[in-house]
């Protein structure tokens, strides 16, 4: 912004310094009134020409800082994508890791339910077994 400022602020007091040396040149001027006039319009035109250049030099470079801008966001946009596909991925690898611990978990838990189970047949089957053979001595 502040180059903006002084690029119009030099502007300004470029065509005042040119109104400022065609004033003084037309009052030291040794000339007639149609060369004097002839002169004015010439610088005028001169002044003028000089003005649309400046203008079209600045536009060229307003334009060129916007394109800088332009593709420094867009440099921009495609590295946050790329971090958000990063994210992604190691969002999925945690998540299939997490699964397959609770995978290994749950096989381990079946794997200890089965075992007890077993265990409490065979503790049955010993008790009644027990039971068997202590009422079949009891009544002989």
């Amino acid at each position: 912004m502040a180059d903006q400022e002084n690029g119009t602020s030099g502007l300004g007091w470029f065509l005042a310094g040119l109104g400022f040396g065609a004033l003084i040149g037309v009052l030291y001027a040794p000339k007639s009134g149609k060369e004097t006039r002839e002169e004015l319009i010439s610088g005028a035109l001169d002044a003028k020409e000089k003005a649309s250049a400046y203008a079209i030099e600045q536009k060229e470079k307003a334009a060129a800082l916007a394109q800088q801008g332009i593709d420094k966001a867009n440099e921009l946009v495609a590295q946050g994508k790329q971090q958000a596909a990063d994210y992604v991925d190691k969002g999925k690898d945690f998540y299939e890791k997490g699964r397959t611990q609770w995978s290994e978990y749950v096989e381990k838990g079946k794997g200890l339910v089965q075992t007890q189970q077993e265990a409490v047949a065979a503790a049955i089957d010993a008790g009644k077994e027990a039971y068997v053979n202590t009422t079949a001595e009891n009544q002989g």
